[in-house]
């Protein structure tokens, strides 16, 4: 028995290194893979849903097909152009800001903390930013330019733009059947485990990516629209990056009215519109802890912002592009892994005289169980 279980350990070890390498081998062609399965996996319980009520499956996967499409057709031909625009109106207003910081903050630092205070030369910088913006806001045209000299370049691109909706739509059709063959494939005497294990990592994976993203989502959108009626020109710019800021408890309330107060100074010189600015981080603070957090992540431990941090940088300096695809899947199964080796150290002689002592304890009734059954 032990042999056939070290075999097994053998055999499942075998086969993560040679996906690992096979990640790492084909990792320019998967990416169109990868972004096709992480929608399927995110519109899978959509097209359930459909299908409990009564819809057919090919149906139910046809109808969030549209949808989707949909979204990302309306993010491409609306926001795309209007973010594009205002980063470059942020790239100008960046010599501005170093300005105001040299002829507001410093004078105010060096009053309270003494003249001997230096922060370098701000003019020398302003100058180096002022000089190149316009190449750092010509950035599109530099890629499309690359990419027009490079006929086989353009013609992957476009093939792997093309394969994404076509793989998300078979994957999403035969996900379910796709997860049953792969639970039938596994050794029986692991497969409960394993089973059990992967259902954990959904949960911490799901209560990530179904709450927390869309919290960042819904953030991001308050926080622009507030931004809009304010008057602010960098309004989507600055509530997306607030909103996205966000995956780091109150990170996105800092940066963002750090940001927007910044931006709505420098385009009315008002001071009484930094109150409004204030006002908006509020209502999205309120909205984010009372509403947004409660609906759509309840008490569902995900992963930690710091983990997701963490693994998303790693994802990306192992595995580049594929990396970061794959980067919260892997740190939820590690998480998941991690949680049932502390609780086997807690059980543990290693962790103490008293893990060992309730250990015993846990056991004596059950021995004194079997000697009363021996005796009679």
């Amino acid at each position: 028995m032990e042999n056939v279980i070290t075999s097994q350990r053998l055999f499942m070890l075998l086969i993560i290194i040679v996906v690992g390498m096979l990640l790492y081998l084909l990792g320019p062609i998967l990416s169109p893979f990868l972004v096709g399965a992480l929608l399927a996996y995110l519109t899978d319980p959509l097209a359930d849903r459909l299908e409990v009520a009564g819809v057919s499956r090919t149906s139910a996967v046809v109808i969030v097909f549209v949808i989707l499409t949909t979204i990302v057709t309306l993010l491409v031909l609306l926001f795309i152009p209007k973010l594009s625009h205002q980063i470059q109106v942020m790239i100008k207003q960046v010599p501005a800001v170093i300005a105001l910081f040299e002829e507001k903050a410093v004078p105010a630092i060096q009053a309270y903390l003494g003249d001997g205070v230096s922060f370098g030369d701000l003019q020398s910088f302003k100058n180096l930013i002022a000089s190149h913006w316009e190449k750092t806001g010509d950035i599109m045209a530099q890629i499309a330019s690359g990419l027009t000299r490079s006929g086989l370049a353009v013609v992957g691109w476009i093939a792997n733009l093309l394969l994404i909706p076509v793989v998300t739509f078979y994957l999403l059709r035969d996900w379910d059947v796709m997860m049953e063959k792969i639970a039938h494939l596994l050794p029986r005497n692991i497969e409960p485990i394993v089973s059990r294990w992967a259902k954990e990592s959904d949960e911490v994976l799901g209560a990530f990516i179904k709450g927390q993203l869309l919290v960042m989502l819904a953030l991001g959108c308050v926080y622009a629209v507030g931004l809009w009626l304010v008057g602010l020109d960098l309004a989507l710019l600055l509530g997306m990056l607030a909103g996205l800021a966000s995956i780091v408890p109150y990170m996105g309330f800092i940066v963002g009215i750090f940001a927007a107060g910044i931006a709505a100074y420098l385009q009315f010189h008002d001071p009484i519109i930094l109150m409004w600015v204030a006002a908006v981080f509020a209502v999205g603070q309120a909205l984010e802890g009372m509403v947004l957090t409660p609906l759509m992540v309840g008490d569902k431990i995900g992963l930690h912002p710091v983990a997701v941090i963490f693994a998303i940088m790693a994802g990306g300096q192992l595995f580049g592009f594929v990396g970061v695809l794959i980067a919260l899947p892997v740190a939820a199964v590690i998480m998941v892994f991690l949680r049932h080796v502390h609780d086997g150290y807690k059980s543990s002689h290693l962790y103490g005289p008293q893990a060992l002592a309730e250990q015993t304890e846990d056991e004596l009734p059950q021995a004194q169980d079997i000697d009363v059954n021996e005796k009679r």
